[in-house]
C-alpha cells in the first residue's frame, strides 16, 4: 500500500509561494512607540513580494521579520516618507516606531 505525505501550506511549500498572487494591502497601520509591543502583520498566504512605506513625514520606522528582531537589533529603518520594496517570501512582518511616538505605515504584499 502506498503512503502519501500531505505537505502543509507555509514557507516550505513551493505551491504556496507559486500561488501567492492574491494581493494584501493596508494603508492604516499604526506602529507603536519603541517602548510598546511591535505591530505584527500576519499575511493569509506566503508573500512573493512586499512593499512597506513609512507614511509619517518625520521619524524612523523599524521593520523586521520577528518580534525579537524588531525590538533588539535585527531590523532595518525606514525614514519619514521612505519606502522599501523587495521580493520576499515571508508570512509575518513586524513594525515598531524607532522613537517614543507612534508612526503610520502602509504595507502591500
Amino acid at each position: 500500500m502506498s503512503t502519501f505525505n500531505y505537505v502543509k501550506p507555509g514557507l516550505s511549500n513551493a505551491g504556496s509561494y507559486q500561488v501567492s498572487g492574491i494581493p494584501w494591502a493596508s494603508s492604516s497601520l499604526t506602529a507603536p512607540a519603541v517602548s510598546g509591543t511591535p505591530l505584527e502583520i500576519s499575511f493569509p498566504l506566503v508573500t512573493k513580494s512586499v512593499i512597506v512605506k513609512n507614511k509619517s513625514p518625520s521619524g524612523d520606522l523599524r521593520v523586521g521579520f520577528s518580534e525579537n528582531g524588531v525590538t533588539n537589533s535585527n531590523y532595518f529603518i525606514l525614514s519619514g516618507g521612505e519606502s522599501f520594496a523587495a521580493d520576499l517570501r515571508v508570512s509575518k512582518l513586524f513594525l515598531l516606531s524607532d522613537s517614543g511616538t507612534p508612526k503610520t505605515a502602509s504595507v502591500i504584499a
